[in-house]
Parts: C-alpha cells; structure tokens; sequence
C-alpha cells in the first residue's frame, strides 16, 4: 500500500459561528507537519416531498456564501448532535413548505451522503415523503422561502444544464 501515514497531533478550536466549529488540525503526514481547516457539523435532514400529483416541492431561497438564490430540497440542521434526523426531517419538512405526511410510514429513508469531505464532517440524511396533508410554514425570523413544484424530468434537465447545483438536491434527484 502506498498509504501515507497520518497523524492528527492536536485540534484547536479556531471559530464557533451559529452552525459550524472551524477547528485547525496540527496533522503529521510522512514525518512532515501540516496545518489543516476542519470543519464540524452537527447533521442534517432534507426530505423529497412528493405531491399526489407526483409534482415535487422544492424551496428557493437566497443563500449567503453564494451571493444568489437557489433551488433545493427543503432541510434543516438537527437541533442538537443527539437529535435523530428523522425527526429533523418531520420538523423542516412541515416548517419550510407548510406540509407534512399522513403517517410516520410516509416517511422513508433515502440515502445519507458527506457533503463537504475535503474539510468538514457535515451528514445529511435525506428521506422521501409521500402522502402529504397541507398544514403551515414556520419560518425562522430570517427566513424567506417560496415553494415551488417541479416535474422529476424538469429537475433532471435542470441539474444536467448546470442550473441546479445543490449538492444534496442533485443526490436524491439522479
């Protein structure tokens, strides 16, 4: 194998924001010192929320780091590292898009996916409901979302033409 050998000799927290911890790993690799970004993140949940006329909800709404408004998935960060993300996904689903499902059954698991694995540990998990009961948005204070329905070759064609880039959002669509 020619595997290098990796030695991580100290982690010091750098930054703590709202959301992430920005920690500056001390690594040895081959017997040479580096200095690297880590990022730590509690996890999240998205959900594909399937209308009965097959339509799928997803949310735009304006992103920060990149300046622009996006089309995804509704999700949200979990409330604490022990918060299941199935119950992150009930909660976000009915918060961003003013649904939510019939039953707990209507609610499966889809497929976790690493987010950012060049620096930062982020999971989502992400779930698909079906049998959705129309309720209310519960948007954070600065939030502003518009929900928007989409046929699956419409999302496709838009994630094939470059045009919707969300990473999570382009896993549970192909």
């Amino acid at each position: 194998e020619n595997m290098e050998k990796m030695i991580r000799e100290k982690r010091e927290l750098a930054y703590e924001g709202t959301i992430v911890k920005v920690y500056k790993d001390h690594v040895l690799i081959n017997d040479k010192r580096s200095i690297w970004d880590y990022i730590q993140h509690n996890g999240a949940a998205a959900v594909v929320p399937i209308l009965n006329n097959g339509k799928i909800l997803l949310v735009r709404q304006y992103r920060n780091a990149l300046d622009r408004y996006t089309l995804e998935l509704p999700a949200g960060k979990v409330d604490s590292k022990d918060e299941p993300r199935r119950i992150c996904a009930f909660r976000e689903l009915e918060e961003e898009t003013g649904y939510k499902v019939a039953s707990p059954d209507d609610l499966e698991f889809l497929i976790r996916i690493d987010t950012m694995v060049a620096f930062g540990d982020e999971e989502i998990d992400i779930f698909v409901a079906r049998n959705l009961i129309k309720s209310e948005q519960h948007l954070d204070e600065d939030e502003s979302i518009d929900i928007e329905e989409w046929e699956l070759e419409e999302l496709v064609d838009l994630i094939y033409k470059g045009e919707l880039k969300d990473s999570k959002t382009v896993a549970a669509i192909i």
